[in-house]
């Protein structure tokens, strides 16, 4: 992908006018921006505006229908959504080896600021997306609205979840994973999947095809610039590092055709495109003084699931060595922990953070593809926000299908006596697992005191950061079946500055 420059992005400027001929003499293209658009990855300066051009997104090449040229793609970023005050434009390629995807990377301009923009090609206007940057750094600026998801599966169910988050009008929009699923279609299913389950970059490619054509999804993206994290099923399900769930040779031209697609259709920088079967994922996005957001890969760095895997009483997920985040990214981490001075230090992850005992009795029945899984690497990274003094921590948690609020205690030999040190949220899925029920697990919520809510509802969880305090309201939809339902906050709680406990509301 070429790379942009300040030059590229001046009005009317030498680059852009080579590249808007590039086409000529073409035919001109039907639509192709049949997929939306969308932004992410926001700093005090800037954040990449993302589409990809594709008049017929559902062909199972995976290609959209695009012709094998590079096509000019001219863009706009202005102060209001009418685009009479136009701050920015320029004309970026967009290329077949990259299936014509597009990520422009804007800087210079101004902090804490809410601006729109737009793609065109040929006669062609994309719909028009709102983003804003950061705050500047070390301010605290406005309050901030976050709302979180996971777990969107196409053939179970409507995504209407996406567009009641865009009416709570969101700062931001945290993906914590399973944005896709694998899956070829499935007796049962309500809305057909497209193709087999996916393994080839064809596959990849038509099946974000297919999920961004959806209308809820496509509004979501729109509304404000989106952080987001893979779990497994945007490759397969319960990868671990080079180790599939199943024996596979080809495993890693899977998961490298996977890393690929995900990048071409999703709002990442430069930073995050895929080398092979690497992909840097993990990265911080501070917003002003507020809150520093740590996004987590536990995924492409973790030993294999101990005791093959599932819920079990396993002594080898205590040993010392097991990491779910690899050395690196564990030490970034904890780096990261130190250099903090922001109010909230927030974990955007995928799987389960705090103890989850399903087993009556003196022993514990443990989820082995969670952090229960991966007893050292939980405690290193406990204790180094504990040592380092972090002032407010909070886990973001997907992956189960489910909502839980809970929190998290420095000795969980121990977790009736011991002290919390932070706070646990996870958002149940948008449609994955169908439509849900009222039905808590009174076993979990039993043997695990420390657990304040268990809802398996389908929906998102919405955050709102102050300096003073956290709310986090779950909120849920009756049914996911059908299009349409509206949304109903099931609980609330609220973490107030320097007390890490739930205070329910």
């Amino acid at each position: 992908m070429t790379t942009v420059t300040r030059r590229s992005l001046l009005i009317g400027g030498a680059a852009g006018l080579a590249l808007a001929t590039a086409g000529a003499g073409f035919a001109k293209l039907d639509d192709p921006f049949t997929l939306g658009v969308a932004s992410g990855d926001p700093g005090p300066d800037g954040m990449v505006l993302w589409t990809r051009l594709a008049p017929e997104p559902l062909n199972e090449d995976g290609l959209g229908g695009m012709p094998n040229r590079v096509v000019p793609v001219r863009w706009e970023l202005a102060e209001d959504e009418r685009f009479r005050r136009v701050v920015r434009r320029g004309v970026q390629p967009a290329r077949p080896e990259s299936a014509h995807s597009v990520h422009v990377e804007t800087f210079g301009l101004r902090p804490g600021r809410e601006y729109f923009y737009r793609f065109k090609v040929d006669d062609h206007v994309s719909p028009v997306g709102r983003t804003r940057t950061t705050p500047e750094p070390g301010v605290l600026g406005q309050d901030l609205t976050m709302c979180f998801a996971s777990c969107a599966h196409y053939g179970e169910g409507y995504f209407t979840a996406y567009r009641r988050l865009a009416e709570d009008h969101p700062d931001v929009v945290l993906h914590l994973g399973d944005y896709q699923y694998e899956y070829a279609a499935k007796a049962g299913d309500v809305r057909a999947v497209l193709g087999p389950e996916t393994r080839t970059l064809a596959d990849y490619r038509l099946r974000h095809a297919q999920y961004k054509t959806d209308a809820d999804l496509q509004l979501a993206h729109s509304v404000a610039p989106w952080v987001v994290v893979w779990d497994d099923h945007e490759t397969e399900n319960n990868w671990a590092d080079e180790v599939p769930e199943q024996p596979d040779p080809a495993f890693l031209d899977r998961r490298a055709a996977a890393f690929r697609a995900y990048y071409e259709n999703m709002p990442l920088r430069r930073g995050a495109k895929p080398d092979g079967i690497d992909m840097r994922l993990y990265r911080r996005i501070r917003w002003g003084g507020l809150v520093d957001f740590h996004m987590l890969d536990t995924r492409q760095y973790r030993d294999d699931q101990a005791c093959g895997d599932g819920w079990k009483t396993c002594a080898d997920a205590g040993l010392p060595t097991r990491t779910i985040t690899g050395a690196e990214q564990e030490a970034w981490l904890l780096d990261g922990f130190r250099r903090s001075r922001s109010r909230w230090d927030v974990l955007g992850q995928q799987v389960f953070f705090a103890e989850r005992d399903r087993e009556d009795g003196p022993g514990k029945e443990l989820s082995m593809d969670s952090w229960d899984g991966y007893l050292a690497s939980r405690d290193r990274v406990t204790r180094g926000w504990v040592d380092a003094k972090v002032r407010n921590a909070v886990v973001l948690t997907g992956d189960v299908h489910a909502a839980y609020a809970a929190e998290i205690k420095a000795d969980w030999n121990d977790p009736a006596s011991s002290r919390t040190v932070g706070t646990e949220l996870v958002c149940t899925s948008v449609t994955s697992g169908g439509d849900g029920n009222d039905t808590a697990d009174e076993v979990q919520l039993r043997n695990n005191p420390h657990i304040k809510l268990h809802s398996r509802r389908r929906g998102y969880v919405r955050t709102k950061f102050t300096a003073r305090e956290l709310r986090a309201d779950f909120r849920a939809l009756p049914y996911v079946r059908a299009a349409g339902a509206e949304a109903t906050t099931v609980a609330s709680f609220v973490v107030e500055d320097r007390d890490p406990g739930l205070h329910a509301v």
